[in-house]
């Protein structure tokens, strides 16, 4: 169960009574921007008064699957690109519970790549947190899905030439009922699309571009984390609705961000719950849990 305190006198940061002080320093090196983004859904959290015994984090491995460790929250730390499988049997398990995924680009998009279409797909009620550094960042800076074009990393180091996946648009092709993108450098609206996404029924996608100073900063001589937020503020065009088929990243050019997708459609389990009916009649009733009456 959460232990979070919202009133700890002792605090001084309000991100401080989410955290597992116990488990500090964190792994992550100055100037990346997870820190940021646990930030911002900190604040999600208290400014939608999220019920925190209801609330599960689940992550996979790598930088970003750090978080569900570190988060003072009831979560699980699963295996490297099966954290959206872990989700979905919680979620089905237990409706009431709100389920976040928090994984990085590489987690979710390769070794993950189809639970994440198949979640979209079926509309799995999941809050899908990505924050997308554009490479594979713990392990020692190789090419991802996500990497542009041109991009230099451990594996291409005379450039990246295959084209990287505009996420986005493969989840909204896919079926997700909510999808938005931001940087590192738009904390409010991060914050605001957490809100949002806590309070849409069915498979919400933030993908969160964040900076990897260390290896894909450094390689493609970017600069440190302060030079990305200067990037990522000159480059960022807010496109909310865009074609998601426009939104694709390239490794110096624009940065379209803003909410691209909010529909509503039945989820998994609405469906579910419709076909037994539909099939066995007044056998099985609704009580927020499939039961046999």
């Amino acid at each position: 169960m959460s232990e979070v305190d919202f009133e700890c006198a002792e605090c001084t940061n309000p991100v401080e009574p989410f955290l597992r002080s116990e488990r500090m320093p964190h792994i992550w090196c100055p100037g990346c921007g997870i820190g940021t983004t646990v930030n911002c859904f900190t604040r999600a959290l208290i400014d939608s008064k999220a019920n925190l015994e209801k609330l599960v984090v689940v992550s996979g491995i790598g930088c970003t699957g750090r978080v569900a460790g570190y988060l003072k929250l009831d979560s699980f730390h699963t295996t490297h690109g099966r954290a959206i499988p872990f989700a979905t049997g919680l979620k089905l398990a237990n409706p009431k519970l709100t389920v976040v995924v928090y994984a990085g680009d590489g987690d979710l998009s390769a070794i993950g790549g189809n639970h994440l279409i198949h979640a979209a797909r079926r509309n799995i009620d999941l809050k899908v947190i990505c924050v997308n550094n554009l490479i594979y960042g713990m392990t020692g800076g190789q090419t991802a899905p996500t990497t542009p074009e041109h991009a230099t990393t451990s594996t291409n180091p005379y450039g990246t030439f295959e084209p990287g996946f505009n996420l986005p648009h493969l989840v909204d092709a896919a079926g997700a009922v909510y999808v938005a993108r931001w940087t590192t450098f738009h904390v409010r609206q991060v914050a605001r699309s957490m809100q949002e996404a806590f309070k849409k029924k069915g498979f919400s996608f933030i993908e969160i571009i964040s900076p990897c100073p260390t290896l894909y900063q450094r390689r493609n001589k970017m600069g440190d984390g302060l030079d990305a937020m200067k990037y990522y503020k000159q480059a960022s065009k807010v496109k909310n609705g865009a074609p998601t088929g426009e939104v694709g990243l390239t490794k110096t050019g624009e940065i379209a961000v803003g909410k691209f997708v909010d529909r509503d459609r039945p989820d998994y389990r609405e469906l579910m719950v419709h076909r037994f009916h539909e099939s066995l009649g007044d056998e099985y009733v609704e009580t927020g849990e499939l039961v046999c009456s």
